[in-house]
């Protein structure tokens, strides 16, 4: 059909075109949702029989800069910035200056 073919069509004969045609639609979608979900259960047990290991955890990582106006702020070097230390960074301050100092850590050495 064209779109001339529609434009000649009465108002029922359009509308009842389009309830077939969302009733076929609706049909599709439920029969693909079926097969979708009988396949991501099939890969679900096919990884289960596998034996597919989890993401291993990883050691806690102590902090490594501190705020000295809020000694509970706290930052490992890992991850977004926090604010506290933008701040202090655009303010001039070197991130050095933030260090945590830890006894018995000796600064490593470069060259």
């Amino acid at each position: 059909m064209t779109s001339d073919d529609f434009r000649s069509m009465c108002t029922d004969d359009l509308w009842i075109l389009y309830q077939e045609i969302t009733d076929v639609l609706a049909e599709k979608i439920v029969t693909k949702k079926a097969a979708l979900e009988l396949r991501l259960c099939e890969l679900d047990t096919a990884e289960r029989m596998r034996g597919v290991r989890k993401r291993r955890s990883y050691p806690p990582v102590f902090a490594k800069y501190h705020n000295p106006d809020n000694l509970v702020q706290s930052w490992s070097g890992r991850g977004k910035t926090p604010l506290w230390l933008k701040a202090q960074l655009t303010a001039g301050n070197r991130l050095e200056d933030f260090l945590i100092d830890r006894p018995g850590e000796g600064r490593r050495r470069s060259g």
